[in-house]
């Protein structure tokens, strides 16, 4: 069994617990980073030092009573479950595939999400009267140009790294759903909004890409 440490309204919660439903892997995920104070437990602080979500406790191949395997950061989490349990599927077997598929991981959390924080989070989470156009502005700005790069890509494809869905479509469609949700004209991206669509429908990502921004 897995169990997974976060609240559903992270982005990097929604990257592991949809990479979990895709491996229809047995799991439960524990309601946490809410309330002040919560990530600072002792019995949290053990699990994370960095006291962030999400973290996983991995309870499968342990005795009863045994020390899970516990890991965090989403990406490394993403990684893990798709090594472990996605092989040839979400993990793509090919080590240039996977570099790919690693490119667009780093990219997501290196570029695309930190590019619109500040637009997501005086837009979204905010009170209008705290807002900063001139902030929301120059995140729009930075932002645009890595959407255009991302339906350029998508134009040559229908996944991320090519013609079937692979782990790096998760982190980045997670992402995608944030900017698209954005109360704002985007410019028209109908191949990034294509595949958006496509991720929607996913089984596995129905609860998580329809949730309202938070």
């Amino acid at each position: 069994m897995l169990r997974i440490w976060g609240r559903l309204s992270s982005i990097n919660v929604q990257k592991v617990v949809w990479c979990a439903r895709e491996l229809h892997l047995d799991h439960e995920r524990i309601d946490i980073g809410i309330s002040e104070g919560d990530l600072d437990t002792e019995a949290y602080v053990r699990l994370n030092p960095d006291r962030s979500i999400p973290v996983i406790e991995d309870f499968r191949g342990t005795d009863v009573g045994g020390e899970p395997f516990v890991l965090w950061e989403s990406n490394a989490i993403v990684r893990y479950l798709c090594a472990h349990d996605g092989e040839d599927s979400l993990w793509p077997g090919n080590v240039k595939a996977r570099a790919q598929a690693d490119r667009w991981m780093d990219w997501q959390t290196n570029a695309f999400s930190p590019a619109m924080v500040d637009a997501f989070r005086h837009l979204v989470r905010l009170p209008a009267a705290q807002r900063d156009p001139d902030l929301i502005a120059r995140s729009l700005e930075r932002t645009e140009p890595l959407a255009a790069r991302l339906d350029e890509a998508l134009a040559q494809r229908e996944f991320i790294c090519g013609d079937r869905f692979t782990m790096a479509d998760i982190p980045v469609a997670c992402a995608a759903h944030r900017w698209l949700g954005l109360p704002v004209t985007h410019q028209p991206r109908p191949h990034l909004e294509r595949w958006a669509a496509a991720m929607r429908a996913r089984p596995a990502a129905r609860t998580i890409l329809t949730l309202p921004l938070v």
